[in-house]
């Protein structure tokens, strides 16, 4: 059934926020790289299969703004 604390909700070891914000950091990097990654590949497809550059045409597209995403978001 229901069990009554007394105590404080936290018992174990004490938070390293150091970690935490590090942790955080690494996910907020990762959210916008690979967003940002996902989007230049979608654009790349289209210049390849609508756009009419081809295969070769497509990767050329996705190197190009790969690197300028990457500059930028940095």
């Amino acid at each position: 059934m229901a069990e009554h604390h007394t105590g404080p909700v936290e018992t174990g070891a004490p938070m390293d926020y150091r970690e935490h914000e590090k942790t955080y950091d690494m996910f907020i990097a990762g959210a916008k790289y690979g967003s940002m990654l996902l989007i230049v590949l979608l654009l790349a497809m289209t210049a390849g299969f609508f756009g009419g550059a081809g295969l070769l045409g497509g990767i050329f597209v996705f190197i190009i703004l790969l690197a300028i995403g990457t500059f930028l978001f940095r």
